[in-house]
């Protein structure tokens, strides 16, 4: 087999695979690294399980879906810039495909007692799926108090109305300063930072051609190029950009489109695709898909030959705790008010805690969680 071929059956194995994972893949960030490294390192040895957490690193140093970013630079490690474009594309077809088609139902038969019974029980399971995240990531990020300071003060930040971009740009200069009298990488850290957290532009794009296909592409593309942490955090800001800035879409139908992210397996960044549809349908949902995740590849193409230096760099380090923190505190916020418009009465908030309890004591997927209070809220519904 000569190399061109070599190459092609290398890209093949890479779609192959990551259209798999795209199709199976439940559970959130986590969950698909967990799936990732199972298949990649275990089964496959196509990477060592030292690569795999450097580049597991690497993604916590840009904006964008960790997870798949995750992807995308196991694909280019595999069958190079083929591989990198043939990996997220698979891994996000599937959840787009599925969220669109979702999407359409919820408008065409969103009024129906049974889709409204579906998310009156899935909706509180989404709560206690985000809840436990945010437990399972307080150890990790919050490494000393001056960290929990910043996420405190983050979260008062949110929930005072202040700007999401703002916020994560004031945690990483925050955690920079705390890094200064150490090194005089912290001085250029501090001077990189609004440039890292705010990706290089202001917190709303204009609108050049009047046109809503535009502006929505732009808003994507945007959120896309700035935001931080996981997927979670993706709720900020289209809260902040599409219900409060632009008043496309209502606070319930957001919290309806984070139910039918949670549903579906893949990215939690399809959520946009959701959202896409809601404001112009088909078109709407393509466009909103391609936007978010078009930074991604863009940001994994740049950092794949930098990924070493960048994680033995001190004052990116810092910068990412400072983000991180804010990150967490954004998330917090989410699931906060997200909690005020879904836990409304005995049986939503019995089925939280008993979704929170099970994933505090088993390993069960989230999949099965989602599934159980779609099946108490159909039946709360005929009943």
């Amino acid at each position: 087999m000569d190399e061109h071929s070599g190459g092609k059956g290398r890209a093949r194995e890479v779609a192959l695979l990551f259209l798999k994972l795209g199709t199976i893949a439940f559970g959130g960030p986590a969950a698909h690294t967990a799936m990732m490294r199972d298949e990649l390192v275990r089964r496959r040895g196509w990477v060592s399980d030292e690569r795999f957490a450097d580049l597991m690193g690497a993604t916590n140093l840009i904006p964008g879906p960790n997870s798949t970013e995750l992807a995308v630079h196991l694909g280019h490690d595999r069958a190079g810039k083929r591989g990198l474009i043939l990996a997220g594309a698979c891994f996000i077809l599937p959840a787009a495909l599925i969220v669109t088609v979702l999407a359409w139902a919820y408008v065409t038969y969103g009024g129906t007692p049974a889709v409204e019974g579906v998310l009156y029980g899935v909706v509180p399971a989404v709560i206690a799926i985000i809840a436990h995240a945010l437990f399972g990531l307080l150890k990790t990020v919050i490494k000393s108090w001056w960290l929990g300071a910043v996420a405190v003060a983050a979260l008062a930040a949110y929930l005072l109305g202040v700007n999401e971009l703002l916020i994560l740009a004031a945690g990483a200069l925050l955690a920079a300063a705390a890094h200064l009298p150490r090194s005089r990488e912290g001085l250029q850290g501090l001077l990189a930072a609004p440039v890292l957290a705010l990706g290089g532009g202001a917190p709303t794009f204009p609108d050049p051609t009047g046109g809503q296909l535009a502006q929505l592409f732009l808003t994507m593309l945007k959120i896309g190029s700035v935001l931080y942490g996981s997927g979670y955090v993706l709720l900020a800001f289209l809260q902040g950009d599409f219900v409060e800035r632009l008043d496309w879409i209502t606070s319930q139908q957001l919290t309806d489109a984070v139910s039918v992210g949670q549903v579906t397996p893949g990215p939690v960044f399809t959520t946009a695709t959701f959202v896409g549809y809601l404001v112009a349908g088909p078109a709407g949902a393509f466009l909103a898909t391609v936007a978010i995740f078009l930074p991604s590849f863009v940001f994994v193409g740049l950092l794949t030959r930098l990924t070493s230096r960048l994680r033995a760099s001190r004052w990116t380090s810092a910068l990412l705790d400072g983000v991180n923190a804010a990150a967490l505190a954004l998330m917090a916020g989410v699931s906060y008010e997200l909690a005020r418009t879904a836990l409304i009465d005995l049986p939503t908030v019995a089925i939280a805690l008993v979704s929170l309890a099970l994933l505090w004591r088993t390993r069960l997927n989230n999949a099965w969680l989602i599934a159980g209070g779609a099946a108490i809220g159909l039946a709360h519904a005929f009943l």
